[in-house]
């Protein structure tokens, strides 16, 4: 029957597809389609050659009554179903505005930043536009996202193809970045000349059933980086924060009673499982650590109700960062920076901190307010999930493997995201109609117009999403650190490991092969003793330790290097004997050559004002940082990072936000 179908809805509203440069025809896998999937198998993320596979988004189709309720999904296993899907990406970013700091943010108020590429005349050189694509479902055909150009280079982003249910499978673009004139690198995202392949755009279906037309509600689909370490959840996922504006809006149901494993149990695991990818996390929340929450003992009290429990519950509770409360320091939970980020703190943004709606529950747990009902979980198939529930949890899953934590600018979207006139429903993007072009901002964007009325954060365009990070997204990649260093010498309880930026996506510090190895007597003819064993789980390498020269220079090899990373993948603990958790989270072998190379290399990040580079102020400085951390010159390393100077203070030729009316 489909007389029962008053329309329908593409899921998930928000897609997530991602980078890779496998060349394999099999050299691609479907994103997340559960919030909790199995984890990702051992080598699964990169292909023979060491290549790095891309994540596909895969998009299907809900029928809904006239009752807003879910009916089935519609695929072209069913009679009387055909569906013509149609996506238009693009890449603005070159285009568009340098990202400076957040405009939403007080610390941003009253300024502009300048625009991408200035001297380029024709703006539409500077955009990568393949034109909007149409795929008739079941054909069997791959239709490609070639003929964008980026000042006459050819710039593919992506193909996409139908499964054997119709479904759409969209693929990104395989990571190729370019200047072609030259221009050197310099920023970690605001780099005049050249251009990546990431990409985003509106997401259509025209769908008929037994020959009637019904209605279809399109998505949204972002290409982003690869995710170097797919089973870690950050603190505050996308789908958090989201939920909390829309909830805060008014437009999805109130919160029920707070229920621990539902609620409560994540957010402790999060900052558990945070151990495989920042050395900080590790020692403090990892297996064994202090705040092993998860260890059984620890666990039963925290998911108690007794009031016994009580002050336990609530020191975890008023652990987390209230920014009236904390101002600039760097000790409350979680030890993450924020968007208002700079090497000389002046902002209570510096750090950042979780949700209201995740403050919230922790508040009524930690009163004992709570539910202690178990809760079954996300299934780890979406398959098994009833029909009724699968769209939401397909929303979920795009977004929880996101990131909202530092909007500086981020991995895969950045601050508009969080602005409910960015959508036409809950977690769905508004799109521009065909042929209504956005206004011209000028040369430079001012706070104003960015959160005007008629201004960019409301009906979106192919482009529009992405347009606001990084250019090349490799060099954000690569600056993606912890614990920096300043000209400014923190006293000496300076710590190298914590606050951090992005580890659930881009890993700070990594338990390596060989490490894993010892830990799980798998080295032959070698029998490790119980303390061998013991620190090497407790070591962490440099997740960047591949990565040579000093900043500038690992900017430059970013671009061709960053498929040698190691993928950060679940593997099983099998001696057997309960010392070690039953699953770690293991390094895959980087391709970098590493023989003589220091586990530390780049640990710690020296940031210098630019003036000082290459300079006796920078040999100086470099040498007083080693002397002051421990660590050796050849593990700094030296730069000047303008994703430190957002303003400009540091640097010779005055680049980041300015006061509006000001020369950009």
């Amino acid at each position: 029957m489909t007389d029962d179908i008053s329309y329908a809805k593409i899921h998930p509203a928000i897609g997530l597809a991602r980078l890779g440069n496998s060349t394999r025809p099999d050299g691609w896998f479907h994103g997340p389609e559960t919030p909790e999937p199995e984890p990702v198998t051992p080598g699964a993320h990169k292909d023979d050659t060491g290549a790095i596979k891309r994540q596909a988004a895969r998009f299907r189709i809900y029928g809904y009554d006239a009752q807003d309720r879910v009916v089935r999904e519609l695929t072209t296993a069913e009679a009387g179903v055909a569906i013509e899907w149609a996506v238009h990406v693009a890449n603005r970013k070159s285009a568009w505005y340098n990202f400076d700091l957040a405009f939403d943010i007080p610390d941003m108020a009253g300024m502009q930043s300048a625009r991408r590429n200035p001297e380029q005349a024709d703006r539409g050189q500077l955009v990568i536009d393949p034109g909007r694509r149409t795929l008739r479902a079941g054909s069997g055909e791959q239709v490609e996202f070639t003929g964008g150009t980026f000042l006459g280079v050819d710039v593919p982003l992506g193909r996409m193809h139908t499964d054997d249910h119709g479904r759409l499978v969209f693929l990104g673009g395989t990571g190729t970045s370019g200047a072609p004139n030259g221009e050197e690198l310099h920023s970690f995202g605001n780099n005049d000349g050249w251009y990546d392949d990431t990409s985003d755009g509106p997401v259509t279906a025209t769908l008929t059933l037994d020959g009637r037309d019904v209605p279809v509600h399109g998505a949204w689909v972002v290409v982003a980086p690869p995710n170097y370490a797919p089973d870690v959840k950050t603190p505050r996922t996308l789908w958090d924060l989201l939920h909390d504006v829309f909830l805060r809006q008014g437009s999805i149901p109130p919160d029920p009673r707070v229920n621990f494993e539902r609620d409560v149990l994540p957010i402790l695991r999060r900052f558990h499982e945070l151990q495989w990818v920042n050395h900080g996390f590790a020692a403090q929340y990892g297996f064994g650590g202090p705040q092993d929450f998860l260890a059984p003992a620890t666990l039963a009290r925290l998911g108690s109700t007794a009031e016994r429990h009580r002050e336990a519950r609530r020191q975890i509770w008023t652990a987390i960062r209230d920014h009236a409360r904390d101002g600039l320091s760097p000790q409350p939970w979680p030890w993450f920076y924020g968007d208002a980020m700079a090497s000389k703190p002046k902002s209570p943004l510096q750090y950042m901190t979780l949700s209201d709606t995740q403050i919230a529950r922790l508040g009524a747990w930690a009163k004992g307010d709570f539910d202690t009902t178990p809760w079954p979980g996300f299934p780890r198939r979406l398959e098994d999930a009833p029909v009724a529930d699968q769209p939401a949890l397909l929303d979920r899953a795009a977004l929880d493997f996101c990131l909202a934590d530092a909007f500086h600018p981020g991995c895969e979207v950045t601050w508009p995201i969080r602005h409910p006139t960015m959508y036409q429903e809950p977690f769905r993007i508004l799109h521009r109609p065909d042929g209504q072009t956005e206004p011209d901002y000028g040369p430079a964007l001012t706070t104003r117009q960015a959160l005007a009325e008629d201004g960019p954060l409301h009906a979106q365009g192919p482009g529009d999403l992405t347009r606001w990070m990084a250019i090349p997204w490799q060099t954000d990649t690569a600056s993606c650190r912890s614990g920096y260093e300043s000209t400014a010498l923190p006293s000496v309880r300076y710590d190298p490991y914590v606050p951090t930026f992005w580890p659930a996506r881009v890993p700070n510090h990594v338990l390596t092969e060989e490490d894993f190895r010892i830990v799980n007597q798998e080295n032959a003819g070698t029998v490790h003793t119980d303390d061998e064993r013991e620190d090497a789980f407790a070591r962490r390498s440099s997740w960047l330790r591949g990565l040579r020269g000093d900043y500038l220079e690992q900017l430059a090899r970013s671009i061709g290097e960053w498929h040698e990373f190691g993928i950060v993948e679940t593997r099983r603990y099998t001696v057997g004997d309960g010392r070690f958790p039953a699953t770690l989270q293991v390094e895959s072998t980087p391709g970098f050559p590493l023989e003589g190379v220091s586990p530390d290399r780049n640990t710690v990040t020296l940031h210098i004002p630019e003036t000082t580079l290459g300079t006796a102020t920078h040999t100086t400085l470099l040498a007083a940082t080693a002397a002051h951390t421990g660590y050796s010159a050849d593990e700094i390393a030296v730069g000047y990072v303008d994703k430190l100077d957002p303003f400009g203070e540091e640097s010779a030729s005055g680049g980041g936000a300015r006061p509006e009316g000001g020369a950009a």
